[in-house]
């Protein structure tokens, strides 16, 4: 059965639509007529996931929503995306805001075991200042009574030292179990506060997910990897300028992307977009889109203007092969870009025989 689903002719979702498309039938019954635009553009995407043999999740559900809306007037847009911006945050963003309160939490258990760590340095201080008076007074005549008096008083500092003392180490021993389960936690992060998105953790596991679907109900994915050039990183040759045009970059890929991509930190400033029911085509498309957005955002070093320019590798999503070898064949694209100069991005495909490059 799942054979002769895919062998019938999948929908191109990113050839040009209407905002009125008529609307089929499902299961022999007439779909009624929608009594709001919103209700008119649901049935559609419902529509279209059904003529394309996917089943009705809520994850095929919002990305179908996604694309199709590309296509749709101005007005119908706007409309749409005012009604989204007023749900509830996701489970991934509520995730991210998790991880940076923990994080920030961390931050401040370990300013306030610095403080402590000060507060027991300046009473071992002050115990040696009293020890230094107790000498002086000892070389002066008369000095019974004030004698008397530093000791008692060195009695309490010593007392009060041992107890700061004890607290600090018990501080210490705080701070490095929680510095253990913080520690866990990034381990299971899928969130990079350096760049605010996704992590390369959290990319490997959606692109895990996305070649099980495609194996599933044979759709097209593709992958892009971006990086900033590096010719333009020659020529600035400062690292922090160079960490502030990265951060410009991420900055615009999450303006270009659409909520149904997944922009994530592979590493060392390389970033990548997963998109998800997207053809090599399409993808092409995409990386254009966004290396014309990047070369029209100029960047200002001291009096210095500088174009900002990126590499883009482009590859798909396939069943038969792991996450490593599809990550690496985006990352070809990226050095075949290079090699034939003069261009932006380029096509790295992994075929059942050899690595081709487009």
């Amino acid at each position: 059965m799942a054979g002769t689903l895919r062998s019938r002719s999948r929908r191109n979702l990113d050839a040009p639509n209407g905002d009125n498309v008529a609307m089929p039938s499902v299961n022999g019954l007439e779909m009624d007529s929608p009594s709001s635009d919103i209700e008119n553009y649901s049935k559609e995407v419902l529509a279209a996931l059904i003529a394309d043999n996917l089943p009705p999740t809520p994850n095929n559900f919002s990305l179908y929503f996604d694309r199709l809306l590309e296509d749709k007037s101005e007005n119908l847009r706007k409309q749409i995306l005012a009604l989204l911006e007023l749900e509830e945050a996701n489970s991934d963003e509520n995730t991210i805001a998790l991880e940076q309160s923990l994080k920030k939490g961390f931050v401040s258990m370990k300013s306030m075991l610095s403080a402590t760590a000060s507060l027991y340095k300046n009473m071992s201080l002050m115990t040696k200042i009293l020890e230094k008076r107790k000498k002086e007074l000892e070389s002066q005549p008369k000095s019974e009574e004030a004698m008397s008096i530093i000791h008692a008083l060195e009695g309490d500092v010593t007392k009060l030292n041992s107890i700061v003392k004890a607290q600090s180490s018990q501080m210490k021993d705080i701070y490095d179990d929680t510095a253990k389960i913080v520690k866990n936690v990034e381990n299971e992060t899928i969130f990079d506060n350096q760049f605010g998105i996704y992590n390369k953790r959290y990319l490997l596991t959606k692109i895990e997910q996305e070649t099980g679907l495609i194996k599933e109900f044979g759709h097209k994915s593709s992958l892009i990897m971006i990086e900033l050039s590096r010719e333009l990183k020659k020529s600035v040759k400062n690292e922090k300028a160079i960490l502030l045009m990265t951060r410009t970059i991420a900055r615009l890929l999450l303006k270009t992307s659409r909520r149904s991509d997944i922009v994530a930190h592979y590493g060392n400033g390389v970033f990548s977009m997963l998109l998800q029911h997207t053809d090599i085509e399409s993808a092409k498309k995409a990386s254009e889109r966004l290396c014309d957005l990047v070369s029209n955002s100029n960047f200002f070093l001291a009096d210095r203007e500088i174009q900002l320019k990126i590499s883009i590798g482009v590859t798909n999503l396939d069943s038969m092969h792991s996450v490593e070898e599809i990550v690496v064949s985006a990352m070809d694209g990226i050095e075949k870009a290079y090699e034939k100069k003069n261009i932006d991005f380029a096509v790295s495909l992994r075929t059942d025989k050899d690595l081709e490059v487009d």
